[in-house]
């Protein structure tokens, strides 16, 4: 008779999450999992696969819980160019707060630990920040057809400035002490909006 899990898989996968995130990838032992899951090296390597497999399913588990908010908030009806402004603000805020000081963006976390030698990483990490850039974009677009953005502006390149603005505020307010450095950095690029 096959033993029935004696743990929940998808409350240890949201632990993994909080421990991947708060230490990275390679200050995360095997041992460490084990204490703060509170299950056993077996059940681990038996539910979610090796270390690697189990950093993926957390990696995964991130951006499906961030990316729909960010599709609530740049797919309002409405004007559109105000949304697109307070989500770079969000980020902007998020980067300078204390509390995301301490860890970061798990994807921006992931491009820089991992993404330069782990294609499966790469991947995903590619993966959220292409669709991060299709959401701006196309809030972007429907911003210039409304007469929001001015016909001069090219969305496309305005939509791939602002994610990499806004994947390096996340690099620089987790290790920067002056949040005004980021605050001001979003600022400044929001005036290329119009």
């Amino acid at each position: 008779m096959a033993r029935t899990k004696e743990f929940d898989p998808d409350a240890a996968l949201r632990a993994a999450l909080e421990l991947f995130w708060r230490r990275g990838y390679e200050a995360t032992t095997m041992a460490d999992l084990v204490a703060h899951l509170g299950i056993g090296r077996a059940s681990i390597y038996a539910t979610f696969g090796n270390k690697h497999e189990l950093y993926l399913k957390a990696l995964d588990r991130y951006a499906a819980s961030h990316d729909p908010r960010l599709l609530g908030e740049l797919s309002r009806p409405g004007p559109a160019l105000p949304a697109v402004r307070g989500v770079v603000r969000r980020f902007a805020a998020e980067a300078a707060s204390d509390e995301k000081r301490l860890t970061g963006c798990f994807v921006t976390n992931t491009a820089a630990e991992l993404a330069p030698h782990d294609d499966p990483a790469a991947r995903r990490v590619e993966a959220s920040w292409g669709h991060l850039e299709t959401l701006l974009h196309s809030a972007l677009v429907r911003a210039q057809a409304q007469g929001e953005l001015p016909e001069d502006r090219d969305p496309r390149a305005l939509a791939r400035m602002l994610l990499v603005l806004m994947q390096g505020l996340r690099v620089v307010g987790k290790a920067s002490g002056d949040p005004a450095r980021v605050r001001d950095a979003a600022e400044q690029a929001l005036t290329l909006l119009g």
